[in-house]
């Protein structure tokens, strides 16, 4: 299959030694920010989320056999930093950004960090078998037992101060829950499920599934909901003064309630199916819900006119922001291709095709090797920087990784492989 090659192609040659070559920090630790051309950008704060998915990156490779004999050394490295400076010794828990050394910035402890922690330190332990990886694995989950789950409505909550006392509401966050950091759990859950075989991990794993799956999606249109109160009444998503994805200005307004992202719905579609395939369980009584979530991406997300994902619209209607993504674009290539896999229909397929065409001639810079950041929806780049606080690797080394294994799959199924490119 030609896509197929193109794929393992660009990763190996490009994508991969992209990181490989730029990510290590002499002082300890990983950098992150990088310019269009890959050059550092100059600003050295280190951010959890950064470290962590550095580190799932780097673990990735190892476990996949792409790491170039460097991986794995790179990732030891970046463990150690990680362990010394942001695990708060006093009160358990990582710190959420520290300066280039080390030294906390923002000591806050921010689930979402927590689960990519989880995650992370679960891939590396899997890769290699790092003993003390796997026990800030689990000391971390059980941190979040303790402090984040919430035992009077189910699920966790998700913003606290450095002493795991709640934050206050409002743009503190301290009483929203996300379906976000809720599907971003289950990730970190499933990768510890696979770690440690233990039943405790298991059970837990269950529980959010079902939160997302009974609290969390619309159940008119099988979309994710952003935000809720701590008793899961949906809320208009707000933006909150703790910031660690791309959320642009919304001038001070809340999103409407009824306004979806796209890149999570799809991201969640196939998270879902790797939670499901973790515990042994079946996916057929999930099936009629899923493919309104995955027909609802296509429908409303999908660009027919000049390719790609959009970022978010409304859960019964067009699309609101048709600006085009990096992460929303990498979720959605594993997504369709789980589609496929899981229905057998050829919509799913040329709505794969669709996004990486977009990807191969807009989204990737293949003169350095990574993504752009953000572009507008005939594919002009907006953001053009490679490297930041929160675009880098976790995306988009997974999509093309995770890409080639479903290829692989379809391939091994002459009746889904038929007429193909």
């Amino acid at each position: 299959m030609e896509i197929r090659e193109r794929i393992e192609s660009y990763l190996v040659e490009r994508l991969v030694p992209f990181w490989l070559d730029r990510v290590a920090d002499p002082d300890g630790g990983f950098l992150t920010y990088f310019d269009r051309n890959g050059r550092p950008t100059g600003q050295t704060d280190k951010t959890l989320i950064q470290q962590t998915r550095t580190l799932f990156m780097l673990s990735l490779l190892e476990r996949s056999g792409r790491g170039a004999g460097r991986a794995g050394k790179l990732a030891a490295a970046g463990l150690d930093f990680l362990l010394e400076k942001f695990w708060d010794k006093e009160q358990g828990g990582w710190f959420w950004i520290t300066d280039r050394g080390g030294r906390p910035l923002q000591s806050d402890k921010i689930v979402y960090g927590q689960s990519f922690a989880i995650y992370a330190l679960s891939e590396y332990a899997l890769a290699v078998g790092d003993r003390r990886a796997a026990d800030y694995a689990v000391r971390t989950f059980d941190l979040l037992q303790k402090y984040a789950a919430d035992t009077a409505f189910g699920g966790y909550r998700e913003m606290f101060r450095s002493d795991w006392s709640p934050r206050p509401g409002g743009d503190l966050g301290g009483d929203r829950k996300s379906f976000d950091v809720h599907m971003h759990l289950m990730e970190a859950f499933t990768s510890l499920c696979e770690l440690t075989g233990r039943e405790i991990h298991r059970r837990k794993l269950r529980e959010v599934v079902r939160v997302l799956w009974e609290r969390m999606l619309d159940p008119a249109s099988g979309t994710g909901i952003a935000q809720f109160e701590l008793d899961f009444r949906p809320r208009p998503a707000i933006s909150f003064r703790t910031v660690w994805g791309s959320d642009r200005d919304h001038g001070g307004r809340p999103r409407p309630l009824d306004n979806t992202s796209y890149g999570h719905n799809i991201e969640f579609f196939w998270l879902l199916l790797r939670s499901l395939e973790a515990l042994g369980e079946p996916a057929a009584p999930y099936r009629a819900r899923l493919r309104r979530l995955v027909e609802h991406t296509r429908r409303y997300g999908l660009d027919e006119r000049y390719g790609g994902l959009y970022v978010e619209g409304r859960t019964a209607g067009p699309a609101r922001d048709r600006q085009k993504e990096f992460w929303q674009q990498a979720e959605a290539l594993v997504g369709f291709l789980d589609a496929y896999l899981l229905f057998g229909e050829r919509p799913y397929w040329e709505a794969f095709r669709n996004i990486f065409d977009f990807v191969w001639t807009k989204v990737i810079n293949h003169q350095a090797g990574e993504w752009y950041a953000l572009l507008d929806r005939r594919g002009r780049v907006r953001w053009d920087y490679l490297g930041h606080a929160w675009k880098n690797n976790y995306h988009t080394v997974r999509s093309m990784t995770e890409s080639l294994k479903r290829l692989e799959r379809i391939q091994g199924r002459p009746e889904l492989a038929a007429g193909l490119e």
